[in-house]
């Protein structure tokens, strides 16, 4: 049977996809190499939401190809979905497959594996469509996999495993695709339009984690709010939550992102109403100027996001509340950017995520005038990210003398300094006395603070 190796970049929708990839080729028969020299093929799964992110693959396939020049790599994701033609010029490279044909590697590796016979039956393309004229150890380039996305109707999902909660916070991606146009973001482009996965099958998929004995699992999207709008009945994303709490018994549960036009009151009041759903509320900002907002095409004004971390505040008084922010997009003026960082200083956020505007093509953001040069850019990329390090500092401040349910992350690698490792509901991740195995709940009172943690004894 062939082996293969998956190697990831990008957001937790990308790992989501490779965690489905890795499912679908073990059903399959294949067999999971632990390193990329010792795989028949390498599946690299791509992200293009910056041009950092583009070189960082480019880099990655040359140095496969290097180390190995007999590996098949097959090229996927959202770079090749957006510029395949760029990935078949790599040395190494077998194949690009596009976003809308992922889920047809499965079927590409089983055709190509001399092991086996495919029978592909069904999919986006008929057999003779991928199977190569000739094997690819004599193809002197690359064969092309890729179609039109918006075709494109599989939501591949099963839950992801490791990072930050080492395998105790598993995720689960429970929506792909945006049917926004956000002038900078090229997103929409590469996955498509929004798609869901049908609430019978998120609640089974939790009940399954949460009998495996994980205890909080997070869901992620694309456009998290809009999960549903696309299903027949219509499901609405609080509507979902309500379900996952009534018919499930997940502990807790964490959302990774939702759009601030789809924080309304009575999802507030659900999360107020239950210690089962994570206090933490990531909501895109990007901008707090309103001009800026405006050509990025946001759907809301600074107004009106102020609006709903103040609902937030109102009801959950220690929840965290991040954001996503751009520094330097096009035209962005020095008035514009002190404007944003004063809209963040007088709001409660505990922490942030700071990007640098990076053009990409095809979006309407890349064509405007007045691109910020890199340099200015970057220093207020700069001064955004030490206002969110004093916004994170005050938070931890806040929290001390409380006592917090937390669940560790792993057990303790350092048994001189005896201290585990622990994430809250309201995201603060702590420093806790003591050794103690991975996915325990313990309460806790916070004591002090140590760089981006607080440190806490079990109370």
């Amino acid at each position: 049977m062939p082996t293969f190796f998956i190697e990831q970049f990008g957001c937790r929708a990308t790992q989501a996809d490779g965690a489905a990839l890795e499912r679908q080729l073990l059903q399959r028969g294949c067999t999971s190499s632990s390193e990329p020299g010792t795989a028949d093929f390498v599946v690299v799964n791509t992200c293009t939401v910056t041009a950092s992110a583009d070189a960082q693959a480019r880099d990655a396939i040359r140095k496969l190809h290097t180390a190995n020049p007999r590996v098949r790599v097959i090229v996927t994701g959202c770079y090749a979905q957006r510029a395949p033609e760029e990935l078949l010029q790599l040395p190494g490279v077998a194949w690009v497959v596009g976003n809308s044909h992922k889920p047809q590697i499965p079927e590409l590796i089983e055709a190509l594996s001399p092991q086996q016979k495919s029978s592909l039956s069904s999919g986006f393309l008929p057999v003779s469509a991928i199977t190569p004229a000739s094997t690819p150890a004599s193809r002197d380039t690359a064969e092309l996999l890729i179609g039109d996305i918006f075709e494109q109707k599989t939501l591949l999902t099963t839950p992801v495993f490791g990072g930050e909660g080492n395998h105790t916070r598993p995720t689960l991606k429970i929506q792909d695709g945006c049917n926004s146009r956000c002038s900078f973001c090229v997103i929409p482009f590469v996955r498509g339009r929004s798609r869901s996965l049908p609430p019978e099958d998120v609640i089974r998929e939790l009940q399954r984690l949460s009998e495996a004995g994980y205890h909080e699992i997070v869901l992620s999207g694309i456009n998290l709010g809009t999960y549903g709008r696309d299903l027949s009945p219509r499901v609405e994303f609080e509507d979902l939550l309500r379900r996952i709490l009534e018919k499930t018994s997940v502990e807790r549960l964490r959302i990774s992102s939702i759009e601030p036009m789809d924080v309304r009151r009575d999802l507030v009041e659900l999360f107020a109403s239950t210690e089962r759903l994570a206090q933490h509320f990531h909501m895109p900002l990007q901008s707090g100027s309103d001009r800026i907002l405006a050509q990025m095409h946001r759907w809301y004004r600074a107004e009106h996001y102020a609006r709903r971390v103040e609902l937030i505040r109102e009801h959950l008084p220690h929840a965290a509340i991040g954001a996503d922010v751009i520094a330097g997009f096009p035209g962005e003026t020095e008035a514009e950017h002190a404007t944003t960082m004063a809209f963040i200083e007088a709001l409660p956020f505990t922490y942030l995520h700071v990007f640098s505007y990076s053009k990409r093509p095809a979006t309407k953001a890349a064509s405007l005038r007045n691109q910020v040069p890199g340099a200015i850019t970057k220093r207020r990329a700069r001064a955004l990210r030490s206002l969110a390090e004093g916004k994170a500092a005050a938070f931890r401040r806040s929290q001390l003398g409380r006592t917090l349910r937390v669940l560790t992350l792993r057990a303790s690698t350092d048994p001189v300094a005896s201290r585990t490792p622990a994430i809250s509901s309201n995201y603060l991740h702590l420093l806790v006395k003591g050794l103690f195995p991975s996915n325990r709940w313990l309460n806790v009172t916070a004591n002090a603070s140590e760089g981006t943690h607080l440190l806490a004894e079990v109370s």
